[in-house]
């Protein structure tokens, strides 16, 4: 897929630690997914895809441009203090997300019911 990306606005957010650009992808309204389009801009600015996180992808009716907002971390610690839980899982694969989701329901049920052991008298 050969996709255009035009960069609108770029602010280097010194507070963050991170890039925040505005882009429009040209004649990919439809087809793009996020994982595309982090990729695509990976390629563009040539940074590691697993420090570019998408805030906002949209499309108007009768048009075939995507405008999009991605922010650039510089570092990986970055992204795990200032980034929400949920927009890291939207990233991944359905399969990936429901695992570590099912895995931390898992890992919660245990802990209550050892503290429902742990409290029963007699024990």
């Amino acid at each position: 897929m050969d996709t255009e990306a035009i960069v609108i606005k770029e602010y280097d957010n010194q507070l963050m630690n991170r890039k925040e650009i505005r882009v429009i992808l040209r004649n990919t309204a439809g087809n793009l997914k996020k994982t595309n389009a982090i990729e695509i801009f990976a390629k563009k600015y040539g940074t590691d895809v697993k420090k570019i996180i998408p805030i906002r992808m949209s499309c108007t009716q009768g048009n075939t441009d995507v405008d999009a907002s991605f922010h650039v971390y510089e570092s990986d610690e970055g992204i795990r203090h200032m980034v929400p839980r949920f927009r890291n899982l939207r990233i991944l694969p359905k399969l990936e997300r429901k695992k570590i989701i099912d895995d931390e329901k898992a890992a919660r049920i245990k802990a209550k019911q050892t503290a429902i052991e742990k409290s029963k008298p007699g024990k």
